[in-house]
């Protein structure tokens, strides 16, 4: 299973067990993925570690002095860096 970290801006927006689907955006050299309807964003991923599963399950949500940081849990492989 491969994790991926988004940032949220606003707590309650996710639950954990929750169901996902990403959009994936693209730049000149990432890749970024938000969670629908514009809930979440993750960093910026490399074109090598591009997310090839769409749909996914929140594992964690974490507040911190920066914000909200929701984990998801998708149905690949984790990427080897």
């Amino acid at each position: 299973m491969r994790r991926m970290e988004f940032k949220m801006e606003r707590p309650g927006l996710l639950e954990v067990g929750q169901t996902i689907t990403v959009t994936e955006g693209l730049l000149p050299s990432n890749y970024y993925y938000t969670i629908d309807p514009s809930l979440a964003m993750s960093a910026n991923i490399p074109f090598p570690e591009r997310l090839v599963s769409k749909d996914g399950v929140v594992v964690d949500i974490v507040e911190n002095a920066r914000g909200f940081y929701v984990t998801a849990e998708f149905d690949e492989p984790e990427v080897k860096k």
